[in-house]
């Protein structure tokens, strides 16, 4: 095996002149359609998780004047942010589908242009 003649390929390659532009747009039209629904989940999450340790931390008494109320609040709390991590995935699901929905005319036409060469 030479790997000197791999190495030129690879090279080569790297220098030449792309012709999958339509490829590169597909792609781009994919992410496009996919972004929005991933930041809002990640974001969400997230957020729904500090909200769930703030209520764990007000209930174990790390936070707070360890009072019955605090405990109280801190439950409260911590049940907010455990609901809002449980629907996180299902409000996901429904941004996808919107996003797919969206830009589906555009990739199925690109795809098709792709197949069709």
């Amino acid at each position: 095996m030479n790997t000197d003649k791999i190495y030129a390929e690879h090279l080569a390659n790297e220098y030449a002149p792309k012709d999958d532009s339509k490829v590169i747009a597909l792609r781009k039209l994919d992410a496009r359609a996919k972004l929005p629904a991933t930041v809002f989940t990640y974001t969400f999450g997230i957020f729904c998780s500090l909200v769930a340790g703030i209520g764990m931390c007000l209930s174990m008494d790390v936070i707070g004047n360890g009072s019955t109320a605090a405990l109280v609040l801190g439950i409260i709390i911590g049940i907010i942010g455990l609901s809002g991590m449980g629907i996180n995935y299902p409000i996901y699901r429904k941004l996808m589908a919107k996003g797919k929905q969206k830009y589906a005319f555009e990739i199925m036409e690109l795809a098709k242009e792709i197949s069709g060469e």
